[in-house]
């Protein structure tokens, strides 16, 4: 699937770095936009809906941020699903391993594409732009 607009859901400044540096180095042309929390990545959504804009059609999501957090945001999407024309992929970045997030994420497969867990990683990277 080819994606156009990225939302970056994290609270690590360094991540959003590290996202910025492996799109531009592999050519992967896409517009990311970063949000530090759920709460920010939701409002973003509701505005580009409000507006008449294209909400973006790739997500990565953190699980542990303040605010609002990655189920939280989760949450929260179910309800917005009903008023998006294309479907949004949404991929799980998170430090997580815990056998806990990894059932839960199951909860929300229907949304969630996959987990992943940080470093991020060229490999990555590939399987989610299918590079």
């Amino acid at each position: 699937m080819k994606f156009n607009n990225v939302f970056v859901v994290d609270d690590d400044k360094i991540f959003h770095f590290i996202i910025k540096k492996l799109l531009l180095n592999n050519n992967i042309n896409v517009y990311p936009s970063f949000f530090e929390n759920g709460l920010e990545a939701i409002e973003g959504i509701k505005s580009k809906l409000e507006n008449g804009e294209t909400p973006p059609d790739l997500i990565l999501l953190d699980i542990n941020m303040p605010v609002l957090d990655g189920w939280q945001f989760l949450e929260e999407f179910k309800l917005l699903k009903k008023f998006l024309k294309e479907e949004i992929s949404i991929y799980i970045i998170s430090s997580s391993d815990n056998a806990v997030d990894r059932n839960k994420a199951k909860e929300f497969e229907d949304d969630i594409k996959n987990y992943y867990l940080k470093p991020m990683t060229i490999e990555c990277l590939n399987s989610i732009f299918a590079i």
